[in-house]
């Protein structure tokens, strides 16, 4: 029953992958029309070049030249996907590096400030989750910092370190500080106190309670906060890199937004959601590792 919903599903995922690309063909594609003596006329560039393509023999009176759509055609996206994908780590200069190059120094950024993060977030929010006394004086802190856009850490970044790739670093750390803080926590916190009674009747030491009970029973609440963070982490570096430039895959997008090349936009933009969803999947995948059935 189950396999037969997922069959059915990836057939309509397929069916409407078909007719969006079918919808963006017409949407693209060149459209010729009549030509009008009038309108022509008021455009001095355009009937220049119709006189000049008459003269040339490459089109008719009255015939106007295929209008083209300035948005990519499936072709020219087609080509794109080839040109980038065949040859991904070429590296001719500072501001020519092949997608490959941009994305790994991406993940470099992301996955330097999630550990960061980690190593930080952890340890803190078992102490908040197992002292209420440290929770409610952490809290109001906790409270302000949470809501402030990470790019707003940016400038004050870019004077202190004084350095772009290590200031992005530093947004992704403090974008992933929070959720992996706050559900740390709140995993801590929830933990059934069946067990921690067993572990007190049982004389188990501090360390021993913490890895043997607390954080297995915390576990799935931890990767929660985790893979929240990292799909966080993975928008952030993309605006962070646009605004810091030198490499990434934010620099490539807008680098290629700077060319008008809208065919390597479209590509980074999938590019981008790809990576996303992979990095989604392997946390959900750690998520499910260490869920267990009461």
């Amino acid at each position: 029953m189950m396999n037969s919903i997922k069959l059915k599903g990836a057939l309509l995922s397929v069916i409407l992958f078909l007719m969006m690309l079918a919808v963006w063909h017409l949407a693209t594609a060149p459209k010729s029309g009549i030509n009008q003596p009038d309108r022509a006329s008021t455009t001095t560039a355009s009937s220049g070049n119709s006189e000049y393509d008459l003269l040339m023999g490459k089109g008719s009176k009255d015939v106007a030249p295929a209008q083209k759509s300035g948005f990519p055609t499936l072709t020219q996206m087609g080509e794109t996907f080839y040109k980038q994908l065949s040859d991904p780590f070429y590296d001719k200069g500072p501001n020519d590096k092949g997608i490959g190059i941009q994305l790994a120094y991406s993940l470099a950024r992301v996955s330097l400030g999630f550990l960061l993060a980690l190593v930080v977030a952890l340890p803190v929010g078992f102490l908040i989750g197992m002292s209420p006394l440290l929770s409610a004086a952490l809290n109001p802190f906790i409270q302000i910092l949470k809501p402030i856009s990470p790019l707003a850490w940016m400038p004050i970044a870019l004077y202190t370190i004084k350095d772009s790739s290590i200031s992005g670093v530093f947004v992704i750390f403090i974008c992933s500080i929070w959720p992996m803080l706050i559900n740390t926590a709140f995993g801590v916190a929830s933990v059934r106190k069946e067990l921690l009674n067993v572990a007190k009747t049982l004389e188990v030491n501090p360390i021993r309670k913490a890895f043997k009970v607390i954080l297995p029973a915390a576990a799935p609440t931890i990767l929660t906060g985790m893979r929240i963070s990292m799909g966080i982490a993975w928008l952030v570096i993309v605006a962070a890199e646009m605004l810091v430039g030198g490499t990434g895959i934010g620099y490539f997008l807008w680098n290629e937004w700077n060319n008008l090349a809208i065919s390597s936009v479209l590509f980074a933009i999938v590019v981008i959601g790809f990576v996303g969803m992979l990095l989604d999947m392997l946390f959900a995948k750690l998520q499910k590792m260490v869920t267990y059935a009461d």
